[in-house]
């Protein structure tokens, strides 16, 4: 196997709050090869936003501080950059779409002073080749009568298509890298699905690697290549897409899994919800953090971290003490 465009190792991100410390990513690693989807999945709080923000050098300091790990893209590493080092890696390397469209543009100026500032930066383009090439990034995003709606602002777009301007942003350098923290939450079922159309045609077209994160497991069965799952700071659970919703190793996982409709399996009843709710970061248990959440708990949960382990032969990592396939104590 190539090397991965994209390595994360032990990565710790804190923050300094009036509660105290809040470790918010707590050893995260992964990688992720060029021209596939990484899908990180996990409720609000699990570190998934954070850990991206990390990649990206953007946890605002203070009161956040990466005390520990690496971050490397082909091979070089990035969390020793100076700020003008990583104002050369945003945008041109590594592409961001963030969460909400309807904010992340800024109201006073056009499209076209936004899409352009990238490309003059990175592509050394003068205002007319800046132009052309914002224009061209509009119309490969779906934006119908570019040439003049480029120089429309952001309130005469509709949600779907300021999305698409943000995609647009982010590809125009055609990066190595973009992440896509929850691109499609705001935006209605038909375009939603022309969204995530786009983005696997526009990584066919250019080879990009994609980090998706999300909350819908629907939209990660149907565009990503592995999954991954994190729960207080943490990775619980790594697998291919196909071994994830067929077998789910971890407690949590399943949780969410319950907790969402399939198309591929028949739903008796209710929706079954995780009891409970996600851990104080600043006042994380010593052993498991979902222990007060699972069904399966053991009373050797409670002391220590479960590590996350690679089992022989497998291409899956999974941190829990329990075999939850395993018939419990207790079951007929």
């Amino acid at each position: 196997m190539n090397q991965p465009i994209l390595q994360v190792d032990d990565l710790h991100v804190e923050f300094r709050t009036d509660d105290g410390i809040v470790r918010a990513v707590n050893g995260v690693s992964f990688d992720v090869q060029a021209g596939e989807t990484l899908g990180i999945v996990g409720e609000s709080g699990s570190g998934k936003s954070v850990t991206n923000l990390a990649i990206m050098g953007l946890v605002p300091t203070p009161p956040g501080k990466i005390t520990q790990g690496s971050v490397r893209l082909a091979g070089q590493e990035l969390l020793n950059n100076s700020n003008k080092e990583w104002s050369r890696v945003r945008g041109n390397d590594i592409g961001m779409i963030f969460q909400d469209p309807m904010t992340a543009l800024n109201p006073f100026l056009t499209i076209a002073e936004q899409l352009t500032e990238v490309s003059k930066l990175h592509m050394g383009h003068n205002n007319a080749e800046a132009i052309e090439h914002a224009v061209e990034m509009l119309d490969k995003v779906g934006i119908a009568s570019a040439q003049k709606r480029v120089f429309d602002y952001p309130h005469e777009f509709s949600g779907g298509m300021r999305q698409r301007v943000m995609i647009a942003m982010a590809l125009t350098c055609q990066p190595d890298v973009l992440i896509a923290d929850e691109p499609t939450t705001a935006l209605d079922v038909t375009i939603q699905a022309q969204i995530l159309e786009l983005m696997q045609q526009l990584q066919e077209d250019q080879g990009t690697a994609i980090i998706f994160i999300t909350h819908d497991l629907g939209v990660v069965a149907s565009i990503c290549h592995r999954v991954l799952v994190m729960y207080g700071g943490r990775v619980v659970e790594e697998a291919t897409t196909g071994d994830l919703y067929a077998e789910p190793r971890h407690p949590y996982t399943l949780g969410l899994l319950h907790s969402a409709l399939r198309w591929d399996q028949e739903t008796e009843g209710e929706l079954r919800a995780i009891e409970g709710q996600p851990p104080d970061m600043a006042n994380l248990p010593p052993g498991c953090a979902f222990y007060d959440r699972c069904e399966f708990g053991q009373p050797a949960c409670t002391e220590q971290v479960p590590p996350l382990v690679q089992l022989q032969q497998e291409q899956r990592r999974h941190a829990c003490l329990v075999n939850i396939h395993a018939p419990q104590e207790g079951s007929e």
